[in-house]
């Protein structure tokens, strides 16, 4: 019996973690697509592409490290691509990924970026990660402004179940928040029909001033504002980081698939850390099985991408934000106790804090960096007893 409720646990964890990254970025990469002068249809080669590397990819590295490495497409890639990639053709485009994916496999090989992580104190990077994921946890309040109902429904069964069933605590939320929306009628079903996926090879062309323009933007950002947070989440977790295998795997995955739209992958952070949290295994030994199982929702999901685009459409996104938000407040407390537990660390971990949670963004690079610096810096130049 035992057996069987962590093997659902472990299958729960990887199916949210699935659902919110899916769903929460989707948009991003349809609006990607189209300002290169793509299609629906190209869309969702796309998401067949990146779907199975980081199905394939994540069961690889998880199984072989025993610990729980989940692999996502960039959402703040995608992001600054939508501006960054217009006036480019979609042949120039993948060129400046290929090159992206190169200076990431170069920074695996060489081991330096594993080295600056080493040098991170474990209260600092928890303070990071607690920054990156406490706006999902605040916009959960904020949506229930907008869909009270809804949302106090699945705040509601997240506190009585954690009460009376813990293990099944993400599981009841997820059905209760599909259930409300449905008989609130905020979920769509018009537009759903099954259409299966196809590969689009795109050639690619290597323009010197995409790969400057697209490429290394796009390098920066997958490296400081996902690969970074990613890391983070295995130190809070007390795991060991494989950072330079990781780089090395993501980095000469994505060169391959770059001509069938796979602009970035990179190690994932707010989905990763629902994997592992204490909801999906009470042994964190174990919670490796939660991100393979993610990573089978993921080959599942890009296998039927054609219709899941259509779908997502569908959801209302307070259902989705406020999913990724409850499914994350464990990891939010344990981290803001974690970054606060040495009191000769407590000022810098603040500041790391404040500023990854703000919106802060110089130079195209994200808060996560640069709260990093900060927290750094502060180290440096404030005496401590």
């Amino acid at each position: 019996m035992q057996l069987s409720n962590q093997l659902l646990n472990r299958l729960t964890a990887g199916l949210v973690a699935v659902i919110i990254g899916f769903t929460s970025s989707i948009a991003l990469i349809y609006q990607v697509v189209i300002v290169l002068g793509g299609t629906a249809e190209l869309v969702a080669s796309w998401v067949l592409m990146l779907g199975l590397a980081m199905g394939v990819t994540s069961i690889g590295l998880s199984y072989y490290y025993k610990i729980p490495i989940l692999i996502a497409w960039s959402t703040t890639g995608a992001a600054l691509l939508i501006t960054s990639a217009q006036g480019y053709s979609l042949n120039q485009a993948v060129g400046a990924f290929m090159f992206s994916a190169l200076l990431v496999f170069i920074s695996g090989i060489t081991g330096w970026f594993a080295k600056i992580m080493e040098r991170i104190p474990s209260q600092i990077a928890c303070a990071m990660l607690a920054g990156v994921l406490v706006t999902f946890g605040i916009d959960v309040f904020n949506f229930m402004s907008e869909t009270p109902l809804l949302i106090g429904v699945m705040v509601l069964v997240y506190l009585v179940c954690k009460r009376l069933i813990p293990r099944f605590t993400m599981l009841m939320v997820l059905i209760a928040g599909f259930v409300m929306a449905g008989v609130t009628g905020q979920i769509d079903t018009s537009s759903w029909h099954w259409k299966m996926s196809e590969f689009a090879f795109i050639s690619p062309e290597f323009n010197l001033q995409a790969m400057i323009s697209v490429g290394i933007p796009l390098y920066i950002v997958t490296m400081t504002s996902q690969n970074l947070p990613g890391i983070a989440v295995l130190k809070a977790h007390n795991y060991p980081a494989p950072v330079s295998a990781a780089l090395n795997v993501t980095g000469l995955t994505n060169i391959l698939i770059a001509p069938f739209g796979g602009y970035a992958i990179n190690l994932a952070a707010i989905t990763a850390a629902i994997c592992m949290s204490e909801d999906a295994d009470s042994n964190p030994n174990k919670r490796y099985w939660a991100s393979i199982a993610g990573g089978g929702f993921y080959i599942l999901m890009a296998i039927g991408a054609a219709t899941l685009v259509g779908l997502v459409a569908s959801l209302p996104q307070a259902l989705i934000l406020a999913l990724a938000g409850i499914a994350l407040f464990t990891t939010i407390a344990s981290s803001l106790q974690q970054a606060l537990s040495d009191s000769y660390y407590t000022e810098a971990a603040m500041i790391t804090f404040l500023v990854t949670a703000s919106d802060l963004t110089l130079f195209s690079v994200g808060s996560a960096f640069w709260g990093i610096l900060a927290g750094g810096l502060t180290l440096w130049l404030i005496p401590r007893k």
